[in-house]
């Protein structure tokens, strides 16, 4: 099989209720078929999956992008009031980013939690470095 130039930036596992189905295992595992250099985790407002999946990629030889879907309210994350956050992939380009998303996803869960883990523009301008941004989905802030 050809070597595939093609990376996906924007997966869910079945650590994304609802969303995602794939074990991480499979997820790479596949991609290591289809000869992908790399692959991206995006999973939906956490990181719950993003040490087993960097062990997975690295053990088969695809290179691991840690990433996370994350909500970002239209208002303060310290907000109690039901929103229609929008989503946002962000992947870490490097380990300064790998620290900034492990610390957007704490900060979603202990000051931003309402349904669902958020962040808002506050913290992500204060927490960006290292980081790459990726419109998402429908559920985008530009879609």
């Amino acid at each position: 099989m050809q070597h595939s130039d093609f990376v996906h930036l924007h997966n869910h596992s079945d650590y994304s209720l609802l969303d995602g189905a794939d074990p991480i295992s499979r997820m790479v595992e596949r991609a290591a078929q289809l000869e992908m250099p790399a692959l991206a985790l995006t999973d939906h407002g956490a990181l719950f999956g993003a040490v087993e999946f960097y062990q997975e990629a690295r053990k088969a030889g695809v290179k691991p992008i840690v990433g996370m879907e994350a909500y970002v309210t239209r208002g303060k994350r310290q907000d109690r009031v039901k929103d229609t956050a929008h989503h946002l992939v962000l992947l870490a380009k490097n380990e300064e980013g790998f620290k900034n998303l492990m610390k957007l996803s704490s900060l979603a869960f202990l000051e931003g939690f309402y349904y669902k883990p958020r962040v808002d523009h506050e913290i992500l301008a204060q927490y960006a470095e290292g980081l790459i941004a990726l419109s998402a989905c429908p559920k985008g802030e530009i879609a």
